[in-house]
């Protein structure tokens, strides 16, 4: 399967000490790939990187095998983006952004960015300020998807969002990538949307990538260990990938999870959830 992102050796600084890299991350076309993380881990300044608004300082980055610096232009035509801060005009109408968009981009479908706002039940002939910051974001995912692009790359897409409109817009996701051609990398605090959409989850913290792995294997072979202050000393340190101590327990995160049940029987062993796993490495000791 061909590679949608290629990043080689790829480093960002900061004057405030901050470093990003050095990464490397390969994400193949077809799938839905979750960025996870605390805030100042480098999420966003990995995808400004990505999106070649932020210089970098070491590496490359190609995108449907293409050197983003040499074909920029070229390849934004096939990305839609949809950024945390994103802005739009507050007194335009919901109607005019097809007037500006299918001036930027080549593949700029009116017809499809009309039938989008029909099918999510948005009045075109609203203004943006008059809209809910549900509605808004709908209306920057729809531009962003109304050019037809390969890849969507979305930071904190469905943040403050209630259930059921991050329901909806985990759909239009979902059925973007249906004829798996196309690839989203999504980067969310909700780690619970990511448990049920993504195939791959990318684990930032401090500027690295600390686990680079397939959702379906985390959520199989991860698990919490629980055991109390007394039986601790009998897990053995290879065993522990970090753990965090509590008033009766210890919460320790493991791998190999039929190996491990069999190996510490008398533990309970729980499925580990994206936040639990986030939580252990980032505040559990090693």
């Amino acid at each position: 399967m061909k590679n949608a992102i290629e990043i080689k050796d790829l480093v960002k600084r900061y004057d405030n000490k901050f470093e990003l890299g050095k990464i490397d991350l390969k994400i193949q076309s077809g799938t839905i790939v979750g960025l996870i993380g605390e805030n100042g881990a480098g999420k966003t300044t990995l995808i400004k990187s990505l999106l070649n608004i932020l210089h970098i300082d070491e590496g490359t980055i190609k995108v449907f095998d293409k050197d983003y610096k040499k074909e920029e232009a070229i390849i934004k035509e096939d990305i839609g983006v949809v950024l945390d801060n994103m802005f739009l005009p507050e007194i335009i109408y919901v109607k005019d952004i097809n007037s500006i968009m299918k001036d930027i981009y080549k593949n700029w479908d009116t017809d499809l960015f009309f039938q989008y706002l029909k099918d999510f039940q948005i009045d075109m002939n609203k203004q943006i300020k008059s809209l809910s910051k549900g509605m808004r974001k709908k209306v920057e995912i729809i531009t962003a998807l109304s050019h037809h692009p390969k890849l969507l790359i979305l930071d904190e897409a469905t943040s403050g969002l209630d259930p059921v409109v991050r329901n909806e817009i985990l759909d239009i996701f979902l059925n973007f990538i249906s004829d798996e051609e196309h690839t989203i990398l999504l980067s969310t605090h909700i780690t619970s949307d990511l448990e049920h959409i993504a195939d791959n989850i990318v684990f930032i913290d401090q500027g690295k990538i600390v686990l680079d792995d397939t959702r379906d294997n985390i959520m199989d072979n991860y698990g919490v260990l629980k055991c109390d202050i007394e039986y601790f000393k009998n897990i053995e340190k290879e065993d522990i990938i970090s753990y965090r101590k509590g008033k009766y327990n210890y919460d320790i995160l493991i791998k190999n999870v039929s190996k491990m049940s069999k190996k510490y029987k008398s533990c309970i062993i729980d499925k580990v959830t994206l936040e639990d796993m986030m939580v252990l490495m980032i505040k559990g000791e090693k």
